[in-house]
């Protein structure tokens, strides 16, 4: 293992890493080559957000409050950590992964709700659900049903996650601070590489869980130690981060290969090589319908 005690050397790294490429990014790059500066600053901002994933699951610190302030800046500018925390440790719960209602995180929808929706509605949802889709309409049609739902959250009364979106608006505005101060980019060139940022994510996310009768078969391992596996810090071993959500990244795929079988067999077959796989099989095609194919209401 890489770390000695508690001292997850790994994640201190990539985090400083994280933060200093994004700065290069937004500052010396920008003036040197623009396309170069949009990638190293989509790149970071995706790795930025793994690296919450990784802090809402208590790593590199076992403080939960150190943790969440190594993530503070909101580089992706559109998620409030605390409320990216709270619905994925919701999502944590496999025996709700996928259903329509309970789990904050499936792009599954009631089929009497499908069957409701307008022509263009559902037209719009069908391409959200081939790759290409989810990568180029999925972080709008995303961000648009979450806050769209904490909104109406918020009216009801709740304060948590009202909380959860004042604590966003200074995370949000150090990056402000930081890019009118010291930035070189063009604005359109920053909020377009935040937005890449988040497409990149969607690849992660497109396929991690599927409609299946058994909760453990639900859940994803994608066998890719590639440049996609490290900014989505292993989390393409998905099963195996379900089974060990305290677990940290770097500590994954030995995990796997240490018990593969048992694992596969634990997720019924739910497998692929590798990302390019998936891009050659669902890049124009989707792989699952929207309306959830095993949902049934009341149960």
């Amino acid at each position: 293992m890489f770390r000695t005690g508690r001292f997850e050397w790994p994640t201190w790294v990539l985090l400083a890493l994280t933060y200093l490429v994004w700065a290069l990014g937004t500052t010396w790059a920008a003036g040197a080559w623009l396309p170069l500066s949009m990638v190293l600053v989509t790149l970071s901002a995706a790795q930025h957000s793994s690296l919450c994933h990784e802090a809402l699951h208590g790593h590199p610190t076992r403080w939960a409050r150190v943790n969440e302030a190594l993530v503070f800046p909101a580089l992706s500018l559109l998620i409030p950590y605390q409320r990216f925390r709270d619905t994925h440790i919701a999502h944590h719960n496999d025996e709700i992964l996928t259903d329509p209602y309970d789990d904050p995180e499936t792009n599954f929808q009631d089929p009497a709700v499908w069957e409701s929706l307008p022509g263009w509605t559902r037209l719009i949802l069908r391409i959200n659900n081939t790759l290409a889709g989810r990568m180029v309409l999925g972080p709008a049609i995303a961000q648009g049903v979450f806050m769209r739902a904490d909104w109406r959250a918020i009216r009801a009364g709740d304060r948590v996650i009202l909380a959860g979106w004042m604590w966003h608006v200074p995370a949000v505005a150090v990056v402000i601070w930081w890019v009118a101060r010291f930035g070189q980019m063009p604005v359109w060139a920053f909020l377009l590489s935040s937005y890449a940022a988040l497409s990149i994510l969607k690849i992660r996310t497109y396929l991690e869980h599927r409609a299946h009768p058994s909760a453990k078969g639900r859940t994803v391992i994608i066998e890719d130690r590639g440049p996609l596996s490290l900014i989505f810090l292993n989390n393409n071993y998905h099963v195996v981060h379900h089974a060990h959500p305290g677990m940290a990244w770097y500590e994954l795929p030995a995990r796997y290969e240490a018990d593969r079988e048992a694992y596969l067999e634990r997720n019924k077959g739910y497998y692929y090589r590798s990302y390019a796989q998936i891009f050659r099989r669902y890049f124009w095609h989707a792989k699952d319908p929207v309306p959830h194919p095993l949902f049934r209401a009341g149960e």
